[in-house]
């Protein structure tokens, strides 16, 4: 028994060891252009995703996050901060969005993969080193619109997009001046000129 503890500790060390001498000889490429080697995508992926559910495991879903009345709403967040990096129906990706890595992923698939709850969790907290940037400042009740827009993304129609944003852009629609801070319903929130998110992830 002492034999097989000792082999273990040898095997540890000599791990740990072989690790800092990799991380310090600099020989791993940081570049935005290249891709991670595949087991460093698989372990990322799996870190990530198990952190979300275990974080939003407690995300007390709105209660009316699927009422169709929301998606305009949801739109108006959608179409300011997360189409430059993530794209839409019929609207391609930012510039900056194809320079980052990992790419913005199609938000209609995450919503396909996770919860409203992990959604709303992705939205308000984001994703360190992925561009994903957190949008606490912006309160519940605007996150959990997007969230609602976010689940009806699966099967929305460029066509279908582009009159939702026609809708929140329309007199008493939901935009809000850049220059003024988000209110605490979009319902409240005046009209004004557009703006994008810094580069991120997306949603």
């Amino acid at each position: 028994m002492r034999t097989i503890i000792t082999t273990i500790a040898a095997v540890i060390v000599l791990a740990v060891v072989a690790g800092t001498a990799f991380v310090y000889s600099g020989a791993y490429y940081v570049g935005a252009d290249r891709s991670h080697w595949w087991i460093t995508t698989w372990l990322l992926n799996q870190a990530r995703d198990r952190s979300i559910r275990a974080h939003a495991s407690g995300v007390a879903v709105s209660a009316d996050v699927g009422d169709p009345s929301r998606i305009v709403a949801g739109v108006t967040h959608f179409d300011e901060h997360c189409v430059v990096c993530h794209g839409a129906p019929g609207v391609e990706r930012g510039e900056i969005a194809n320079g980052l890595y990992p790419r913005p992923p199609n938000l209609a698939d995450a919503a396909r993969h996770y919860t409203p709850g992990e959604l709303f969790w992705i939205v308000k907290h984001g994703i360190r080193m992925t561009g994903m940037p957190a949008w606490g400042d912006h309160s519940d009740d605007e996150l959990w619109v997007t969230v609602a827009f976010l689940q009806e993304l699966v099967e929305m129609s460029p066509q279908d997009y582009a009159k939702l944003v026609a809708a929140s852009r329309a007199p008493g629609g939901h935009h809000h001046d850049s220059q003024e801070q988000p209110q605490p319903a979009p319902s409240q929130a005046p009209t004004g000129e557009d703006h994008d998110h810094p580069a991120g992830h997306h949603h």
